[in-house]
Formats: structure tokens, sequence, C-alpha cells
């Protein structure tokens, strides 16, 4: 097949939208792709006709926010170049492309860069990479250390401390005007805070340690360089840039000084998804894109592969709302398709009843539950849910929880591994201390100032001074670590199962339910055949941790089948064919905590429209009219009446069928407002009468 048959064959099947974003030139441009539009496809085929007209695939930057993302899109174009040579259908593994083109995450290719550039950024190349809860350890030690854990006042814990820290350098804005706007009830600590993020920093640089928000700041210093920024761009013909909507100001600075002019700059992204302001995202970067990178062209991609006619009529009609957004009409050429249903619970006990009923209905009708979703604003919206699916055994996952990384025998497993790569890494090395017996944080803490003061040679601890509990572990412990050192990183699977051998007695006493624990340190065991050496298992577990086991070892085994319930902001990119939208109440959705701005309320709105825009073929929105207050020991009697999400006015309303959950028949045959009692008396005055006739 010739290069010009072959680019031709790349654009078949394609919609004439997409076909335009594909063959665009080199000026930048901007793909605006409305939910279900096929923007994924969209920019595979991008990707797969520059590598046809001679782009090598190695000076091609396909920047995502999963690796897997990244993985998968990088696995269709090697299927769709190896289809075009030889008509191969057979799904094959990331082939020739797949493996040159730099395909990651934002997080993940700084972390390459900042290796590969270490002197530059004067790094240590060995550093460690500290995940999300790692860093709030390294917070807590600063925190302790300053006395603020002793205020008489109320200090922040360290979670609310490392969001305040990561939103403002990642948003650029001051602290104090962040505590304004987000943590207001942290307002009357600016000073100490600054103070501890200071330390922080002091801590993070004596440690050779980088936290996730330091790998965009160091790449981003990287690209100010004259000479690494230079030699960096000439790395790159074509950056791609999926999920544009979800960048924050840092992002959006580094793609400015990676493409100054916008040649060979793609975004891709939907201003109507843009829902993470809380982690410092902000809609302005695909607003202002255009504004940026003057001569961009902007491609709108409306037609949707996802959803029903009327379904799309009512999140166009919910967006439309939307005070500033790039204008867009979704529709599909998919013929019929029920009205969306809009149900009016009495409280949430009927909401639950209704739920729990329809979606048994929709499986008898052929709809699996893991076909079905009930998405919520907030994580406690479910909870009564979850007890009625227990009463009536229906198996469920919850999106959300503990990460696999997250739990206690995952994250001791990994400090043995860091603080062997980085003797200077505190927060490795304390919580390493502290699983002995008999070591408390103080002794730890002393006995990593003494290690690190010797240069970490693990020879300094061979005459350290420890409790008595302590002796019986100590010689072995340091010859675990020593040995680990020897090994210089590499045959990673022999590693861990030194580690294992010492800490799985260690695992026994500590935590309860050992026997999952030492298979999940089976597993790791088991995965870490795939990686050339430590370094790149740590990097990896950092960047891009599994969700659990399951990742590794397939498909959960929890039930034939399973509900899936999630939180909005974790259903985000996915979909089901029947969607049960809860709650959808004012004060719930919007949430009474968001609607402080304008600003608020937009991001509010567009959540919700991400929520309808999750539904293929059945959408059901709930609104409960009352609910009761929590009191001691449970619920009171006391209770509101709630109103209808402001974001369904009567004449978005009118979209759907509109229902009654008492009895499943429209809204309009229910006399209300109904208080309590007046049902039953209504029905005894109906059967008093009924004696006269």
């Amino acid at each position: 097949m010739t290069d010009s048959s072959q680019r031709q064959a790349i654009l078949e099947g394609l919609n004439a939208q997409q076909r335009e974003a594909v063959i665009h030139g080199e000026g930048p441009l901007l793909i605006v792709a409305g939910a279900g539009t096929g923007k994924t496809r969209t920019l595979v085929h991008r990707v797969a006709y520059q590598i046809s007209r001679g782009v090598p695939p190695a000076r091609i930057l396909l920047l995502t926010f999963t690796r897997r993302a990244a993985s998968e899109m990088l696995r269709r174009v090697d299927t769709l170049l190896r289809q075009l040579q030889t008509g191969n259908t057979a799904r094959p593994t990331l082939g020739p492309a797949g493996r040159s083109v730099w395909g990651g995450t934002f997080h993940a290719t700084a972390a390459r860069l900042l290796r590969a550039h270490a002197p530059a950024a004067e790094l240590d190349p060995d550093f460690n990479i500290l995940d999300r809860s790692d860093s709030e350890d390294l917070l807590d030690v600063a925190r302790t250390e300053l006395g603020l854990t002793k205020s008489k006042k109320r200090f922040p814990r360290k979670g609310t401390c490392l969001a305040i820290y990561s939103h403002c350098v990642n948003s650029g804005r001051p602290l104090d005007e962040v505590l304004k706007s987000h943590f207001p009830w942290c307002q009357d600590y600016v000073d100490p805070l600054k103070e501890l993020f200071r330390a922080y920093g002091q801590r993070k640089d004596q440690g050779a340690i980088l936290d996730y928000d330091d790998l965009l700041l160091f790449w981003r210093g990287l690209l100010a360089d004259p000479q690494v920024g230079a030699a960096i761009r000439e790395r790159f013909d074509q950056v791609l840039v999926d999920e544009y909507q979800d960048t924050n100001r840092v992002q959006a600075e580094i793609l400015r000084l990676l493409r100054p002019d916008g040649q060979g700059l793609t975004a891709v992204g939907d201003d109507a998804q843009s829902i993470y302001a809380f982690r410092a995202a902000t809609i302005r970067n695909i607003l202002d894109f255009p504004a940026e990178f003057p001569g961009t062209e902007v491609v709108k991609l409306e037609q949707n592969y996802r959803s029903t006619q009327p379904i799309l009529n009512v999140t166009n009609d919910v967006i439309a709302q939307a005070r500033e957004r790039y204008t867009k009409d979704l529709w599909t050429d998919r013929k019929g398709g029920e009205l969306p249903v809009l149900v009016t619970c009495q409280d949430e006990a009927e909401q639950a009843e209704y739920l729990v009923d329809r979606i048994l209905q929709r499986r008898e009708e052929g709809i699996l539950l893991t076909r079905q979703a009930v998405l919520y604003r907030t994580s406690h919206h479910s909870i009564l849910l979850e007890g009625e699916l227990t009463r009536r055994n229906i198996p469920y996952v919850k999106y959300g929880g503990l990460k696999f990384v997250e739990t206690a025998h995952v994250k001791d497993l990994m400090a043995f591994l860091r603080l062997a790569e980085n003797p200077r890494d505190v927060v490795a090395g304390s919580r390493l201390l502290q699983l002995l017996p008999g070591i408390g944080p103080a002794r730890a803490r002393q006995l990593m100032d003494q290690l690190i003061a010797a240069g970490g040679r693990w020879e300094a601890w061979a005459e350290a001074v420890v409790p008595a509990a302590t002796q019986p572990v100590w010689t072995g412990f340091q010859q675990v670590l020593a040995r680990l050192s020897q090994r210089g990183g590499a045959d990673v699977p022999a590693q861990i199962h030194l580690v294992r051998e010492f800490y799985e007695p260690i695992l026994e006493q500590r935590y309860d339910n050992a026997g999952p624990r030492k298979r999940d340190l089976e597993q790791i065991e088991q995965l870490a055949a795939r990686f050339p050496d430590r370094q790149t298992l740590l990097t990896q577990m950092a960047l891009d941790p599994p969700e659990s086991t399951e990742d590794y070892a397939g498909a959960p085994l929890l039930d034939e089948d399973y509900l899936i319930l999630s939180t909005i902001h974790s259903a985000k990119g996915l979909e089901w064919d029947a969607v049960y939208v809860i709650h959808a109440a004012d004060g719930n959705i919007p949430s009474d905590m968001a609607t402080g701005s304008e600003e608020d309320i937009e991001e509010e709105r567009r959540l919700f429209y991400v929520a309808l825009s999750r539904a293929r073929q059945h959408l059901d929105v709930c609104h409960p009219q009352r609910y009761y207050h929590a009191g001691r020991g449970g619920f009171s009697d006391r209770h509101s009446y709630a109103q209808l999400t402001r974001f369904l006015p009567e004449r978005i309303k009118h979209q759907f069928q509109q229902i009654n959950a008492r009895a499943g028949i429209p809204a309009a045959e229910i006399q209300e407002p109904t208080q309590p009692g007046q049902a039953a008396t209504r029905r005894v005055r109906s059967q008093i009468q009924a004696m006269w006739t």
C-alpha cells in the first residue's frame, strides 16, 4: 500500500468533523469533543496519520491523564498501522510505533525528562518520588517538628495542608487567596502554613525526593532554561494533549514553553466536562486556547455515538445554560429511544426502594447489573441505598475508597525498596523503623538523622543503641537493607522476596487478615518481573498505582454480576446502558458547599452534565422531596423539604417523563404537596364517603 493510499485508508470510517481534525496541518489545533463523540478514535487516527506522512514516532509526544489511556491509544495506533500494512485484524501487542512514541501522563513524562536532565535541574538522578500519602506523612513530620500540632486552636491536618500546598503551586495563586476561596476555615493560619511549606521544601531537598507537584514545576523550570529548554523542544515535532479541560495553570505553561508558536500542537477536550477545579484545574485553559496560540483552528465533534437522541436533548439543554462555552449541539443517527425519567420521591428511603425495583426490573429485561450505574454528587449520598442493596442481596462495587498502594502492608514493602534506593528518604526510613518493636517516632527520627549524617552508609546503624525490644530484629533489618543496596536495583523479584522473608513475621503481628495481605505481596513479586530495575518499579507505582490486586490477577470474583455505585467525578469517561442520578435536589446538586460564586455554580452545572451524559439508553434522575435531619444515634423526625435542582428548570423538565416513585405513575396525577399523614387521611375520608353511596 502506498503512503497516499495508506493515509486515505486511515480516514475511512471517520465522520466529516473527525476527518477534518485528523488531516489538519501544522498550525495549532483545538478539538472540542462533546461527550461520546469519538475523541479517542480521532486522536488515535491523528497520531497514525502523522506517522504515515513521515513523522518519526519518537518525535511525537502524546500526553494523557492516565498511563492506561496512553497505552491503549498507542496500541490502537499500532493496530491500525499493522492492519493497513498486512490486512491482519488480530490485536497486536505494543509494536514499534507504540514503543517509540513518547506516550504517558504529564507526571510520568516529567519524571523521564528530569532523570535525563537531572544535573541541569540540580537534582540527584536517583531521586525518589513521593505519592500523595507519603507527601502527607512528610508534611506531618515538619508539622510536628514546628510544634504546630500543639496549637491551642485547631490546626489543619496533614491531608488538608497538602491540599492547600498543591492548590497554591498548581494554580500559581497566593496562599491567602487560595485559603479565602477554597479553605476559609484555615484563614487564620497563613503565617504558620508558610513556615510549614518552607520546612516541607527543605525536607524534600535534604532527602533528594520530589512530590507530584515538583515533577511539573521542575519540568517547567527545565523548559524555561534557554539551553535545556531548546534541547527538549527539539525532541518533538508533534505534541498532542488529551483531556485539555482538566489541565492546570502549570501544565498549560509547560505546553506554551514546549510549543511557543503552537506549531505541531493538538489539544483535545470538552469545556462542558471541566469538573476538577478542586485539583486546581481551570476551564480557562481550553476556553483561552485560541487566544494563547493565534491561528488556532477549532474543530468541534458533535456526532454522538453513545446516547439516544432524547437523552442528548436533555444534556444539550442543561449545558446550554452555561455562561461561557464552545457552542455545540450533540446529535446521533441512532433511531428511537425512550424519554429520560424524572422521578419525584417522598424521601431518601423511597428513592432507595424505587432504585432497587427499577434496577432489578431492567436486569430481568436483559441489562446486566454491570451495565447499570448509580451516580451521586458525594460519597455519603449512597449510604442508605447501600443498606437497601445489602438487604435485598444485590452485590455492588463502589468506586473510590482506599487504593491498593495506600494499604499499610504494600506501603511497608515499598518503603524497604525506597530506602534502599535513597537512604535519605526520611518518610520511608521512619516508616520502616517504626515497624520494629520498641522504636517510636522520636527514636526513628534520630536514627534517620544519624544515617543521613553518615552519607547513607548502613554501617552507621551498626553501633547505634536501640531499645532491648528492637535488638532481636535489628541485625537482620540492617542486613536486608545492605543486601538490597548491594544488588544495585536489578533483579527486582529477588529483592522483593528478600524483603518478604524478613517482613512477613512483622506483618502477622501488626495487621489483621495476614493471609490476603501476604498474597498481595506475592502478586507484587510476580509483577516485579516486568520491570528492569527497582527505580522503574518505584516510579511506576508512585505515578500510576493500580487500584487493587485485581489489576494483576484478573477480574474480581465478587459475584456473577454487580451494580456500579460511583461519585460523578469518578464516573467521568465511563458509560453505562442505564444510569440513575440520585439526590438531584438543590443543596446536593449543586452542592451547598459549591454555591459561593458563579464559577462554582457553573462547575456544578458541568458536573451534572457529566452525570447525565454517561447514559446510553436509559436515564433516571431522582429527586427526594424530604430530608430527615441527623441526630444523636441516627436520624430524627425533624425534616426539611428540598427543591429540584436549579439545573432542571421548567422548560427542561418537559424533556422528561415525570413520574412519582410511590406508584410509578405520572407525577401530574399526584396532588402535591402531600404533608405527613395526608395520604392516609385522604383514603379514610374516601372510605367513609363510599359508605353513603
